[in-house]
């Protein structure tokens, strides 16, 4: 096998194993975006139960909130956009 092709090999798996990381990481970021909203969500109804509800607990359910938007915005903001398409053969 020629050098070249044998370059051009390692350069595919190296792109492939590329792909599956950021497939996993991206798959990590949005479960954790999930997890945090579903805690936030799990106070806000356990908050509207309460006549007198403890500022801590309302405290602790905005940041989880704000941590959720951050988390998934910056998910957002780094997720690759998706490549634009070929042009057509003239």
């Amino acid at each position: 096998m020629s050098p070249i092709l044998e370059i051009l090999g390692q350069i595919m798996s190296a792109l492939d194993d590329l792909k599956a990381e950021v497939a996993a990481t991206l798959t990590v970021e949005q479960s954790a975006v999930t997890l945090i909203q579903g805690i936030a969500a799990q106070l806000v109804a356990a908050l509207a139960n309460q006549t007198n509800p403890d500022s801590a607990l309302v405290d602790l359910t905005t940041q989880l909130k704000t941590n959720a938007d951050a988390l998934a915005a910056a998910v957002t903001a780094n997720t690759p956009a998706a490549p634009p398409a070929p042009a057509p053969a003239p």
